[in-house]
């Protein structure tokens, strides 16, 4: 439950990013995690009237607006046709489709929550993030980046030949999830991000080559090993630590291997 004082339906992103540097001034976007919380207020910041819904796609990438809604990244077929169905795979199990209509891509990345599907997912792809002051940077430094006020107008998902694979582990089907995977093969090599380790996702690249284009039992296991071994895992009411880390070995065999047999 939260209390808000004022309702502004701003205008354009400066009349936006001015208010959003108030401390209890905030961005509405889809209020879906923000209702879960407790807080006063001052000036609401609603987008809704800036034309930030849309998914659109150029000659050399996908340009998905803040308030595009979880739903939409699930049906759109050009996103999902591109990208062998792992975005919509990353948010169809998110609470449900009543949620994800109003959820919003903005909300889930710009908060860099610990439990994002999506995050873990684009942080396989060639994504970058649009921010009204600071331009664009890379999502892969974005999520390490510290909060503050600015507005996050865009993501941009570059095209390349990538493949990729998303899995996720849940005890129930609508649940939050126990822990996530992304898997990608580029030009350079091999690419995989955890997630709700509980901590935010993270990125890990295979710069020492221990997969090949299609990786045999053995190649697998040593990088497995390698994720394991360079990646943190706590403990939470969902899952241990070690319980966690046997889960993320699980998701990345299945992962590569996903990826291998759909070939070049």
């Amino acid at each position: 439950m939260f209390t808000i004082k004022n309702y502004v339906k701003v205008k354009d992103l400066e009349e936006a990013y001015e208010l959003n540097q108030k401390r209890n001034n905030v961005v509405l976007g889809g209020i879906m995690w923000l209702k879960m919380g407790s807080r006063n207020i001052q000036n609401a910041i609603d987008l809704s009237a800036l034309g930030l819904e849309k998914i659109e796609e150029t000659e050399d990438s996908f340009e998905i607006g803040c308030m595009a809604t979880l739903r939409q990244l699930e049906t759109d077929s050009r996103l999902n046709s591109y990208f062998d169905g792992a975005i919509a795979e990353s948010v169809k199990s998110i609470v449900g489709v009543q949620f994800r209509n109003t959820a919003t891509i903005g909300g889930s990345i710009y908060g860099r929550f610990g439990f994002s599907d999506p995050l873990t997912c684009l942080l396989v792809l060639d994504t970058y993030v649009e921010l009204y002051k600071k331009g664009i940077i890379p999502l892969s430094e974005f999520v390490d980046m510290p909060r503050d006020n600015d507005i996050l107008v865009k993501i941009i998902i570059k095209k390349d030949t990538r493949k990729v694979s998303y899995l996720s582990y849940r005890k129930t089907a609508t649940d939050l999830p126990v822990l996530t995977c992304a898997v990608a093969r580029t030009e350079d090599g091999w690419l995989a991000a955890i997630g709700a380790r509980p901590a935010r996702a993270k990125l890990i690249r295979d710069e020492r080559k221990m997969l090949g284009r299609e990786p045999e039992e053995d190649e697998i296991a040593v990088f497995q090993s390698f994720v394991e071994e360079n990646t943190v895992f706590k403990s939470n009411m969902r899952g241990s630590g070690e319980y966690r880390r046997h889960l993320a070995g699980v998701l990345l065999r299945r992962g590569i291997r996903a990826v291998s047999e759909r070939g070049e």
